[in-house]
């Protein structure tokens, strides 16, 4: 599919959001908004969402520039914060970007392009990482999702997919909110990933409410997420794994076990196969049985939490973790 606008077309209007829930991001957030407001064409909004935190508010509402400051009118979490942005934005197409991701020159007519085509319904981007530390030798590329950001196995040109990655996606305003936005019960709160998947669950509605719905990644509408040092070690990354699995079974169950898992198919079977071969052949390298280590350790992480989720669903203990962190301040989220 042509990602360039017909002659004739107009460019769709467009809202930016950015949710935020602590303070010891600011830097990251001044970040974010800065590389927003530099774009060409530039966004006809910037929405900043802040998630039960009432400092932050106050001292965005006051050092921020060019940005619509607003509170979560909705349930504490990322999810109800997106909601929040869709519900204030007024464009015809609304963006979300993380606080600790920056866009690239030229991500705003990246994204905008593809949705001269009438049936495109969603277009999402590359997520470059930027780690605060060294990347660790024996992080797997393949799971670099773990981590929010584009992973290999990817495609490398401008296709159509299931879903898109959180940090840097793009949706019809009218389409987000016939299906009802995103599901609260999946989205972040705070820094812990106690479920996860609001995303694919989102695109899976979309697809089941108009099988002719495009949603097309476009790779070159790029931006750098930052990856703070906590989570590069094996601890996060097998809770990541496992969180992941949990999620996918609450999402099989709402949606179907074969749209919610065909990604995961193709992923299990030609993806990691291929990095598992890959590290083996290259076994000298350093760090490559590390590497074949979290390979297999993240798929069996994930397979157990799915298996877990399958049997005990997610909205028992799970949830109950969740609300429980819902009412805390200290991890209103994001």
């Amino acid at each position: 599919m042509n990602s360039a606008l017909p002659t004739g077309r107009t460019v769709p209007t467009l809202s930016v959001v950015i949710c935020a829930y602590t303070l010891d991001r600011w830097d990251d957030l001044r970040a974010a908004i800065g590389s927003v407001l530099v774009q060409d064409p530039p966004a006809d909004e910037v929405v900043l969402v802040v998630d039960h935190n009432q400092d932050l508010l106050e001292r965005a509402a006051r050092e921020l520039s060019g940005v619509r400051v607003v509170r979560n009118q909705r349930r504490r979490g990322l999810s109800g914060g997106r909601n929040t942005g869709v519900a204030v934005s007024g464009a015809e197409v609304v963006a979300f970007l993380d606080d600790d991701a920056t866009a690239e020159p030229g991500w705003t007519g990246r994204l905008l392009a593809p949705y001269g085509d009438p049936r495109v319904m969603g277009v999402g981007g590359f997520v470059r990482p930027r780690w605060a530390s060294r990347r660790p030798v024996w992080f797997p590329p393949e799971f670099d999702w773990v981590v929010g950001c584009s992973y290999r196995g990817q495609p490398r040109q401008a296709a159509r997919v299931r879903n898109f990655i959180g940090a840097n996606m793009s949706f019809r305003r009218r389409e987000l909110i016939a299906v009802g936005g995103f599901l609260d019960a999946l989205g972040r709160v705070g820094s812990r990933p106690v479920a996860s998947c609001d995303e694919t669950d989102l695109c899976l509605r979309i697809a089941a409410r108009s099988p002719q719905a495009v949603l097309m990644y476009e790779p070159a509408a790029e931006v750098r997420h930052r990856v703070p040092e906590s989570r590069a070690s094996w601890a996060y990354f097998r809770n990541r794994c496992y969180i992941e699995g949990l999620s996918k079974a609450l999402v099989a169950r709402r949606c179907g076990s074969g749209p919610a898992l065909a990604s995961e198919r193709a992923y299990v079977r030609s993806t990691i196969p291929r990095a598992l071969a890959r590290n083996l052949t290259g076994i000298r390298r350093p760090g490559a049985l590390h590497t074949i280590g979290a390979l297999s350790g993240g798929v069996c992480a994930t397979v157990a939490g799915y298996l877990v989720g399958s049997v005990r669903p997610l909205g028992s203990q799970d949830l109950s973790r969740r609300q429980e962190a819902a009412k805390s301040p200290a991890t209103a989220g994001s």
